[in-house]
């Protein structure tokens, strides 16, 4: 039994994909693996939604929703009354565009995980997690500082109602670096984080699937490698279901952060 057949590719070269356009390496117009994701991400949630608006306009009476209406309409729904209208409130309704579009555009991108001769998440790259968080950033407090004001934002969101003005020197840089820095900061982390070590157990799994059951195959195999020969490709099946509701939740954990801090540019008292 060849135990040196067990090897694991490096990160950079699972995180890293060449450029598959020809003559393109150093062009701005260079585009890999990653790239088609987010290219996905941006066009299947216009493809699903325009669908629906279609069958919606084609029914000549209305109907229950059916198929891909169901699928829009039941977002909608759950975008408005399970992030909008628990952590903003009514006047964040206006905002459902922009919270709809965040969340499937970050579902979009990590369910390639789990997709054939894909089989990566596109936030298990930091750039997208990074650039969706500064625009997460720039939308609160530009939201905070028109409603309230430039030096009443300021105030709202260093120096928390109620506290003793003791503790204003401690409290005060502590709550500007939480929503200047910290804030933007978790956002990326977390979805990246979360996106890369899925990524990483199931590659890992997969690995460790097809290297033993190919060293099973041999004639001096033990007899204790072949019983065990099923239990890597179970995990890593677990480990797929489980990635998908990983990349469910982290879209949604994305978006209702992402509402909770506009809901606090929008109302510090609370």
């Amino acid at each position: 039994m060849n135990l040196l057949a067990l090897t694991f590719p490096d990160i950079g070269h699972l995180l890293e994909w060449p450029n598959i356009l020809p003559g393109l390496d150093d062009s701005v117009f260079a585009l890999n693996k990653v790239g088609i994701i987010y290219l996905f991400a941006f066009v299947a949630p216009v493809v699903m939604f325009v669908m629906a608006k279609r069958r919606y306009a084609q029914a000549e009476v209305i109907t229950a929703p059916r198929g891909i209406q169901t699928v829009a309409e039941t977002s909608v729904q759950f975008i408005r009354e399970n992030i909008i209208m628990q952590t903003i409130g009514p006047d964040g309704l206006r905002y459902l565009p922009f919270l709809l579009t965040m969340f499937f555009f970050i579902l979009f991108s990590n369910i390639t995980e789990i997709v054939p001769l894909i089989h990566f998440p596109g936030n298990a790259r930091m750039a997208m997690p990074l650039t969706l968080a500064v625009l997460v950033w720039l939308i609160y407090n530009t939201i905070g500082i028109k409603n309230h004001g430039f030096f009443g934002y300021l105030k709202n969101i260093t120096i928390p109602p109620g506290v003793p003005k003791a503790l204003l020197i401690i409290v005060l840089p502590i709550e500007f670096i939480s929503t200047i820095v910290v804030k933007p900061f978790s956002l990326a982390v977390r979805l990246f984080a979360n996106m890369l070590a899925g990524h990483l157990l199931l590659v890992t799994f997969a690995v460790l699937s097809h290297t033993v059951f190919w060293l099973a195959l041999t004639d001096d195999t033990p007899t204790w490698l072949v019983i065990i020969t099923p239990a890597p490709f179970l995990m890593l099946i677990g480990l797929t279901a489980f990635e998908i509701l990983v990349s469910v939740l982290q879209a949604f954990i994305f978006t209702i952060l992402t509402a909770v801090y506009i809901g606090g540019a929008l109302h510090p008292e609370h």
